[in-house]
């Protein structure tokens, strides 16, 4: 069935129809706003909330390219205005993203949007760290310690404080990667 047909049917309030296209393009939108969003509850909750949006509408939707295409820029729309409303800010340059990001990536061709985006995921990732590693990250980045006060404050030696901030970036590194080159590709 072709997106004219099934939009038609959605508007005619078919049901089946409308279960069978929630059921096939499902998945797929889920996989798609989790690529902004990094957690798996929200990407269900926007693309829940497309459908519903698409069945409530359907009558005042007026689609010039492909439903799928309209699917596709709904799940983004709203992902980004969710991350807005999270109203992430680093007043404080509590994490400055080039110091934890080793790339070749120039972050200043980003737009204000998508470095909120980053900034938004680079602090998700510095929170999935292993607490020891998640806390010397955050008292050498955002108390600006110094490697030796780390390690007397912790009890470690300055090589294990050296060698956790080695694998935090690499562990963020690898995570941001994903993150940026699918804010180049749009």
């Amino acid at each position: 069935m072709d997106s004219n047909s099934i939009l038609e049917e959605i508007k005619n309030r078919n049901r089946f129809v409308f279960k069978k296209f929630f059921e096939d393009a499902y998945e797929e939108l889920v996989h798609y706003a989790n690529s902004y969003l990094f957690d798996q509850g929200w990407s269900e909750d926007i693309v829940q909330e497309v459908f519903i949006h698409i069945w409530e509408k359907a009558d005042d939707l007026d689609i010039k390219t492909s439903l799928k295409g309209y699917l596709y820029a709904m799940v983004r729309n709203k992902c980004l205005n969710f991350l807005k409303t999270l109203k992430i800010t680093d007043n404080t340059k509590v994490l400055d993203v080039q110091s934890m990001i080793s790339s070749d990536y120039n972050l200043e061709f980003f737009s204000d949007e998508d470095l909120k985006i980053i900034h938004h995921q680079l602090l998700k990732a510095v929170e999935g760290l292993p607490a020891k590693m998640q806390q010397i990250v955050k008292m050498r980045f955002i108390e600006n310690y110094k490697y030796v006060e780390i390690a007397n404050e912790l009890g470690v030696s300055v090589n294990t404080v050296k060698t956790q901030l080695q694998r935090a970036k690499l562990k963020i590194a690898q995570q941001m990667t994903c993150i940026i080159t699918l804010l180049i590709t749009q």
